[in-house]
């Protein structure tokens, strides 16, 4: 006995229009809850993401600023010349280090490590170049060529130094003493959060510690006068 097999109406197939429009109105709905949600939490996920980075930047601009402060040495620009070639105030610092990296003859090289400003504002640059003596006489940096400029760091963090003198005390210019600073201190500051870290780095000196009654004449000419009045 053969079955018969009714066939299937077309009404009773796929979709209806308004099934369809009912599915499209559902998924707006959904896109639009998504969307709500989404603008609320990627302004604080961008911000959160913007202090990482910052903090991520910083702590590479710290690390490289205390490596090369630290490597620091008593270097003389020639040999008729006592005073070690060390400049440094609150903007900047004038230092010589062995050379540094694999494409580098060995040797020495001048760095220099200034605030400056360009078209995206103030930065922390880092620039680098070999270390001659100077010619007999010659007084000041102007002959010097400093290439290879690196950005350590920018707004909204600004730094300064200060360095530490053989008694223990912080001068804000280091010029024309005999000895090296003991120490440079490193403040990073923030427009709207003040000071937000501050370190400080020992110098590396090749030269044993004046004596005591000789410390007076090693230290800047600020810190002199201040010694010489007993202060």
């Amino acid at each position: 006995m053969k079955r018969c097999i009714e066939p299937r109406r077309w009404g009773e197939a796929g979709f209806t229009v308004f099934e369809a429009l009912l599915a499209i109105a559902l998924m707006a709905l959904i896109l639009g809850a998504l969307a709500s949600v989404t603008a609320q939490w990627l302004p604080a996920w961008n911000r959160g993401l913007a202090r990482s980075q910052g903090s991520e930047q910083l702590a590479i601009a710290l690390d490289r600023l205390i490596s090369d402060l630290a490597a620091a040495e008593f270097v003389t620009p020639n040999q008729s010349d006592p005073l070690p070639l060390f400049l440094g105030d609150e903007q900047s610092v004038i230092f010589v280090r062995s050379a540094l990296g694999p494409n580098n003859r060995a040797g020495m090289e001048i760095v220099k490590i200034a605030v400056t400003t360009d078209s995206r504002g103030r930065a922390l640059v880092r620039t680098r170049g070999p270390f001659v003596p100077f010619p007999a006489g010659e007084q000041g940096l102007g002959s010097i060529r400093l290439a290879d400029p690196v950005v350590l760091l920018r707004e909204p963090f600004r730094v300064d130094f200060a360095y530490a003198d053989p008694r223990g005390g912080w001068q804000r210019n280091w010029l024309g003493s005999v000895v090296l600073p003991t120490s440079v201190r490193i403040n990073v500051r923030q427009a709207e959060r003040g000071i937000v870290l501050s370190t400080a780095t020992r110098v590396h000196a090749e030269l044993a510690a004046p004596r005591p009654e000789a410390v007076r004449d090693t230290l800047p000419g600020e810190a002199q006068a201040q010694s010489a009045r007993g202060g």
